[in-house]
């Protein structure tokens, strides 16, 4: 199903959930509304759903104005954060709900079911009732249940909030494969950027009730097009006066500019490490946080305070350690436009806008 939202917004009262939001989604993509909770996330979902009314704009579906169409004749599955399975039905039955209630023989209702079972990973499960199973098992009914109907458009709030991180972690995998297996367009919000990157083919950031950037997790994380994006996405450091950090001196052109820097922006190390050893300022660590794959640097230029990663395969440092720090990059911001600066010092001495 293609998808065409135009200048969508809701009011609750006085509170407008969701402002002059427009997209396009094409037919067969894996969508993650992504952004902090009480962005307006939900409530476009919901719209999209039926389950709640705009107070204007337009939803579209392949081309036909679904605005006043209920939500069982838009072709939506829907999957809730909290399973929203029948209790007292088995997994079989849970998952032939919808093709009961669309009066399918029972012979299509078996075929899509046991097909499903298999899909989904339920197979010898199709008798037990929802308590009998485990959380993730449980999300794997949701899932089923939605897709019995065949719809076109699939949509999942928070679909692995209930579920602990282990499962969380396999589910996602499990999630992006069988949607290529099925092809279907989906939809599924939530507020964890690691989920999001993971699991969509595009993302969008909804901050406020606005659509703040569309793109591939890739192009979004590299190329953020507002400061909530390039803060939101990933971990990072905003530096006022960008223009004391070593090779960052031209900086100082923009009054009132700062600076968003990632720790993969940051190498640190001994003096003889540095192939550009003009580039390098002189640091302090502060704190040294074991990450299980990596160190976690907290490092202090001066009075700025930077936050990198090191190998676990360089040598441990400690806090107190005198030691370089080269910023390769750092992501500019003021009132009027976003870009990325190169260390000037290093090889490239312009900024590249973005």
């Amino acid at each position: 199903m293609h998808i065409e939202v135009r200048g969508l917004n809701k009011q609750f009262g006085d509170f407008q959930a969701v402002r002059d939001v427009s997209f396009d989604i094409e037919k067969g993509r894996l969508i993650g509304l992504l952004g902090p909770s009480g962005g307006g996330k939900t409530s476009i979902l919901r719209m999209l759903a039926g389950l709640e009314q705009p107070s204007s704009g337009d939803i579209v579906f392949h081309g036909k104005r679904v605005n006043d169409l209920p939500p069982q004749e838009r072709g939506i599955g829907f999957v809730f954060q909290n399973y929203a399975l029948f209790k007292h039905m088995t997994v079989y039955d849970n998952i032939a709900f919808g093709l009961k209630v669309k009066k399918q023989s029972k012979e299509a209702i078996r075929e899509r079911v046991m097909t499903l079972v298999e899909l989904t990973g339920l197979k010898g499960f199709e008798h037990r009732l929802p308590h009998q199973l485990s959380g993730g098992q449980r999300q794997r009914v949701a899932f089923a249940r939605a897709l019995a109907p065949e719809p076109q458009l699939l949509l999942l709030d928070e679909p692995f909030a209930a579920i602990d991180a282990k499962i969380r972690s396999e589910l996602r995998t499990w999630l992006k494969e069988m949607i290529e297996r099925v092809g279907i367009t989906s939809i599924f919000v939530t507020h964890d950027q690691d989920e999001a990157i993971e699991v969509a083919d595009e993302i969008m950031i909804i901050n406020k009730g606005r659509l703040e950037q569309k793109g591939s997790p890739w192009d979004i994380y590299k190329s953020p097009q507002t400061q909530f994006v390039a803060s939101f996405i990933g971990e990072s450091t905003i530096v006022s006066q960008v223009e004391r950090l070593k090779g960052f001196e031209e900086a100082s052109a923009w009054p009132g500019t700062q600076a968003l820097i990632r720790p993969e922006y940051i190498e640190i190390g001994k003096q003889s490490e540095f192939r550009i050893a003009s580039a390098t300022a002189r640091g302090t660590v502060k704190h040294v946080h074991f990450r299980g794959s990596e160190w976690m640097i907290e490092v202090e230029v001066g009075d700025i305070k930077l936050i990198t990663y090191r190998s676990l395969e360089k040598d441990v440092l400690k806090p107190g350690d005198e030691i370089s720090v080269l910023i390769h990059r750092a992501y500019l911001f003021n009132d009027n436009d976003t870009w990325i600066m190169e260390n000037k010092l290093k090889e490239d001495p312009m900024p590249i806008h973005i």
